[in-house]
């Protein structure tokens, strides 16, 4: 056999019976193929195991081969060497020299040493050692169990594995059996002595515990010391015998200053005496009759609901009244019979000052004693008193009507709120009907009755722009479209829906806002606007650009006319839909339009009440529409009615849906009511609020997280509240007033039309009737 490259990384291979450890002689394979240690990665564990006897026994065979060879040569005296006698060199077991264990001289039957003899890197022969097998000698019976080393991780970082940690010699522990396996194996045998049905959280394997830890589980439940021969009752030790000596312990004298006077107490004495003398200390005095007895002090009355019982130790009979005395005898001695100026001073005493409620009389036989002179009275009034006192006994209830309120927070911790007018925006002629806050919060815009739209700097009140619309009609609605992406204001004046772009913007926004207007035109040009299959009828609405070259240099860019005057304008969170409620409008009183198709829908052929306004729902296809008495609210997408709320108002002015959730609106109404509906709980109001003298005109919840709501009144003031929502369905809404804010004079009987919230901020503006607007802060 010829000798293999030395330059080969080898690995020395000794055994010591049926087990064989493998030493490696190098760091890592060099002449090692990818493709072998690909194909022993890849063999399963199942396939693994019969390739492996096979090519076990096949290198069992080529090992003993090997070392009968070696064997062979090493039986004579001669001391082996490399090569032979015919100078071939001799067959090494993987490029070294190998010790066989097992192997045995015939002569000295000495084992060879078990070490397996390499070189180094120099060439020096190196000796490698096989791996010690210990052998248990000790006198335990019972060998230590396999501890996990993870420390103090937690088992559940284990979950996704197949085992549970490692041992000490860094061997996989593995997953105890649960589930069915382990319900089967304990039906099948009995449960051990021990077993607690626990899990050990080291090991992960059922906890069972001895029975020196069992007993000292028992003496704690029946609430015993843990101790183990502990005594509870121990015996008495009597540190004093109860036998009396003849001779004391001690018989010396007695000292002396038993006998005089102690200075320490003449000291405490005189500061007694001292005390009394300056009046620190004041003799004690007994209570008058007539003092106030104290309320804290609690007396009641044990013997008030007295029945007859039986003689009973532990029956505490009512004490009985004291038998007569001699002075209430028909002939009582004279000693106790009143002289003149006793009598007439009893006389001349009220009833209430009388000690007693007779005078004693003599009256020398009992058949002589006349009538009781007061017998008449004392019935009358009795008489009186069945006739006017209740046949029913009724328990009065002493109850505080300060406890019967509900208990508020105060308004200084549900800051923060608007407190003080910050700016007055001055500038409208006649009233103010609408007002809105842009979503970016910078600027405001305002409508009245002189048909000018006017935009503000909202912090500073600085009037930035201006159009003048119309000089006949009044602006009733003015909106800001949602979103930052674009700017875009909604104005209603009359019939006709404007959208302005005021000339205020950035170039980049001013763009994005005109894409925004005319993308619509071409839809509108291929798909006429209709909603009913009679196309003699007329639209609901005409699209169109202003036929006003001002308007149009102004920036009003787009016009939609409808069938009614427009008194509310709502949109949809996502900026491309609105709603337009128009009172007077019968069945096209409420519309639906499309800004990016110039689109408009009647989604109501026929609604029961006059429309005042309608809203989308924050984050559900739901559309609401409040008539004069109720609030329907409809599903878009199903198309059908989901619920009708009743606010219980005569004539509803205004309606506002929380922005979060959605499940709770507020109702303003001409009769001088707030209501607030939690649509979870019931369709009547869970609240009803009266803090006005006159109509409410508008409410509004805060839309930037805050939870704030107010309500603008004809009175002229804007009460603010809070009002605090939770997700827990047991916890009702706090509503706390917080704040009234007055500031606007009542014209014409009209106070304050119109209020809006900053979008972030605890701001407030109001527009009046006085043709003011004003920010609240």
């Amino acid at each position: 056999m010829a000798p293999r490259d030395q330059t080969k990384k080898r690995k020395a291979i000794t055994r010591d019976g049926p087990a064989a450890d493998e030493v490696v002689l190098s760091d890592g394979g060099g002449d090692l193929e990818a493709g072998f240690l690909e194909e022993i990665l890849s063999q399963s564990e199942d396939g693994g195991s019969e390739a492996s006897d096979s090519d076990k026994s096949a290198a069992d065979e080529e090992d003993n081969e090997s070392f009968r060879a070696f064997d062979e040569d090493i039986d004579s005296d001669e001391v082996p060497s490399d090569t032979d006698a015919g100078g071939k060199p001799k067959p090494v077991l993987n490029g070294s020299a190998v010790a066989n264990p097992n192997f045995t001289n015939e002569e000295d039957d000495d084992p060879l040493p078990n070490y397996v003899v390499t070189e180094d890197a120099n060439g020096n022969p190196r000796y490698i050692y096989q791996d010690i097998d210990p052998v248990y000698a000790s006198d335990d019976s019972e060998a230590p169990e396999t501890t996990n080393t993870i420390g103090n991780i937690p088992l559940s970082f284990y979950d996704s594995y197949p085992h549970i940690g490692y041992d000490i010699n860094g061997k996989k522990i593995a997953r105890p059996a649960k589930g069915k396996a382990l319900d089967a194996l304990l039906d099948s045998i009995d449960i051990p002595k021990g077993w607690t049905g626990l899990t050990d959280p080291n090991t992960g394997k059922p906890l069972e515990l001895s029975e020196q830890e069992l007993n000292l589980l028992k003496r704690i439940q029946m609430n015993e010391i843990g101790e183990d021969g502990y005594d509870p009752y121990p015996a008495t030790v009597e540190y004093f015998t109860s036998k009396t000596e003849l001779m004391p312990l001690s018989a010396a004298p007695e000292p002396k200053r038993r006998f005089v006077p102690s200075k320490h107490e003449a000291k405490r004495v005189m500061k007694i005496v001292k005390a009394i003398k300056e009046g620190r200390i004041l003799p004690y005095k007994p209570p008058l009759e007539n003092e106030e007895e104290d309320p804290d002090i609690k007396r009641y009355d044990i013997w008030a609901n007295e029945a007859p019982r039986p003689d009973h130790a532990m029956n505490v009979p009512a004490p009985k009244l004291p038998p007569p005395g001699y002075d209430e005898s028909y002939h009582p001695p004279p000693e106790y019979l009143p002289d003149r100026a006793e009598k007439k001073a009893w006389e001349d005493a009220d009833d209430e000052d009388r000690q007693k409620e007779y005078l004693p009389t003599d009256h020398s036989s009992l058949r002589k004693v006349p009538g009781y002179d007061r017998f008449i009275k004392e019935k009358f009034e009795r008489c009186l008193d069945l006739y006017l006192a209740p046949r029913i006994r009724r328990s009065k209830l002493n109850i505080d009507p300060e406890s019967l309120l509900p208990k508020l927070p105060s308004p200084d911790d549900l800051r923060p709120f608007p407190t003080t007018c910050a700016t007055i925006f001055r500038g409208h002629d006649g009233r103010v009907r609408s007002l809105a806050v842009d979503p970016s919060g910078i600027w405001l815009a305002s409508g009245g009755d002189d048909g000018t739209i006017r935009i503000w700097e909202l912090l500073t009140g600085r009037q930035l722009w201006q159009v003048k619309i119309s000089s006949e009609e009044a602006i009733n609605v003015v909106r800001w479209r949602p979103g930052t992406d674009a700017v875009i204001l909604s104005v209603a004046i009359g019939s006709d829906l404007y959208f302005i772009i005021p000339p205020i913007l950035f170039p980049e926004l001013e763009t994005a806002s005109n894409s925004i207007l005319d993308e619509g035109f071409g839809h509108a040009a291929s798909k006429p606007t209709t909603t009913t299959s009679d196309p003699t009828k007329p639209p609901p609405a005409t699209w169109t650009r202003p036929s006003s070259p001002r308007l149009s240099d102004s920036g009003v860019l787009l016009k939609a006319t409808l069938r009614s005057t427009i008194k509310v304008i709502s949109w949809h969170r996502r900026g491309d839909y609105l709603t337009t409620v128009s009172p007077s409008g019968q069945s096209s009183s409420v519309a639906i339009h499309t800004l990016s198709k110039h689109l408009t829908q009647q989604p109501f052929r026929r609604l029961k009440g006059l429309p005042q306004s309608a809203q989308f729902h924050p984050s559900k296809p739901i559309f609401f529409v409040a008539t004069q008495r109720t609030i329907r609210s409809y599903d878009l997408a199903k198309q059908q009615l989901v619920k009708i709320i009743q606010p219980g108002a005569r004539w509803i002015s205004s309606f506002d849906v929380h922005p979060f959730g959605g499940d709770n609106l507020i109702v303003g109404s001409y009769d001088k009511r707030l209501l607030w509906h939690d649509l979870d709980l019931s369709v009547r109001p869970y609240k009803t609020l009266r803090y006005h003298a006159k109509a409410i005109r508008q409410v509004k919840f805060h839309a930037g997280g805050l939870p704030l709501f107010a309500d603008a009144s004809d009175d002229g003031c804007v009460q603010v509240f809070h009002g605090k929502v939770v997700g827990d369905l047991m916890e009702n809404a706090t509503i706390v007033p917080v704040k009234v804010l007055r500031g606007h004079a009542v014209t014409g009987s009209l106070g304050v039309l119109d209020l809006d919230w900053h979008p972030r901020e605890p701001w407030c503006v109001s527009a009046g009737a006085d043709g003011t607007c004003r920010l609240w802060m």
